[in-house]
Parts: structure tokens; sequence; C-alpha cells
């Protein structure tokens, strides 16, 4: 996991609130305040998910992933100190591990030199993750508000796995499961990818409201 390296003194107290704990075996330096508490945020979230398989190597990855259907994916620790996650898929030709790469504002997922695709960016790595999942009822990428110009919504368009010379399209369609969720997160999940809660959460209970806040993605 991470670390909160040169920003020790300055973020000793509240990033460690609500049980979050970094074990010293990154030794990432964060480039600013705020790429630290973006992923302190992203850890927290994270590890409520249920798909978050911490510090398991790329190895292990693909050995849990092996027996599984194409398009299932987890989210794993990267095993390259320049970087915080990676996004492990199993696709037709086996486990690809993507690095989810991060600047000061935004998470997004890694870019080939082959590729003349810009890829969309998020504040938050289950965000980046729903964006390339398909719509309910549909083939299509789901549509999630990326970080950019404008605020502009990401266009959907694919992401491509370039591996051993081929052109994979990137397929996410189902967590591979780390742990059991609870009822209270599973009915949380599915309030969040309700068509209408975005629009009508402001009429929700506070506590409910705080309830969805910390945890705002449908996966």
């Amino acid at each position: 996991m991470v670390t909160h390296s040169r920003f020790d003194s300055a973020m000793s107290s509240s990033p460690f609130e609500g049980g979050v704990r970094l074990p010293p075996h990154r030794y990432k330096t964060f480039s600013s305040r705020a790429q630290y508490q973006m992923v302190i945020a992203a850890v927290r979230k994270l590890q409520e998910s249920g798909f978050y398989w911490s510090t398991v190597s790329g190895k292990e990855a693909s050995a849990l992933l092996s027996a599984e259907p194409p398009g299932t994916f987890l989210v794993r620790d990267s095993s390259d100190h320049h970087h915080f996650f990676t996004l492990s898929v199993k696709t037709s030709t086996g486990t690809k591990n993507l690095r989810i790469q991060c600047d000061s504002v935004s998470f997004f997922l890694q870019t080939d030199p082959r590729s003349e695709q810009a890829v969309p960016r998020f504040d938050c790595v289950l965000k980046l993750i729903h964006h390339y999942m398909p719509s309910a009822g549909t083939g299509t990428s789901s549509k999630v508000q990326a970080v950019g110009e404008g605020g502009s919504a990401a266009d959907g368009s694919a992401y491509y796995i370039y591996s051993g010379g081929e052109k994979i399209p990137l397929e996410l369609l189902r967590p591979l499961a780390s742990s059991l969720s609870s009822l209270q997160h599973l009915c949380r999940k599915t309030l969040n990818g309700h068509i209408d809660v975005s629009t009508k959460r402001d009429q929700l209970p506070h506590p409910l409201q705080e309830f969805l806040q910390k945890y705002d993605a449908p996966i």
C-alpha cells in the first residue's frame, strides 16, 4: 500500500481517522498535499469495495483470475514503487496488468505510445473503474464524469491494451471479490447506481446522505 512519505508531520492525524493504516513497504513520494489526500481517500474506498486485493503480486493476481471468465478484474497495490495501484484484468489471451497512474488531481490508466487516444481522468479510482464497465442493459461503457477541461464528461471511447503485438479492447465486467460485503454496503451500491439518486440526494435524510457519500460508486 502507500505511505505518507514526506508529509508525515504535516498530515499525521486526519488521514488516519477511519481505520486507514498504511504499512511501510511503499515509498512513493507524493507531489503535493492534494495528491496525498486523494490517494488516502482512494484507499479508504477501495478497502470498502470488496475487490481490493492490497499487496498481492502480479503472479498471484494471474493465479486468482486464471479460472475466471474474461472481463473479471481486481485492483491491487502496484509492485512498482513509482505507482500506487494496478488493475489486473482477465482477457481472452490471459491476465493483463494495467498501472493506474496519478498526478496531483486525478487517476488515469497508463498510456501506450502506439495509442493516439487521450485517456479520461478521474478524482477517484472507483470512478475510473466504473467508466470502463458497460452500462446496465447495454454493451457500452458507463458515462462517468471525468476530470478535464470545463469538467466535461468522458466520451466513453474504448481503451485498448497493447500486448505482444496484439491490440485487446479493455473489458471490465465483474470484480473478483476479496471479501464479503455487508447488506448495508450492498444496499448503498444499489442506491448509488440508481438513476435518480444524484438529483434527489439532497432530499434524503442527512445521515443517509453522509453514508452514501463515503462510498459514492455503484460497484
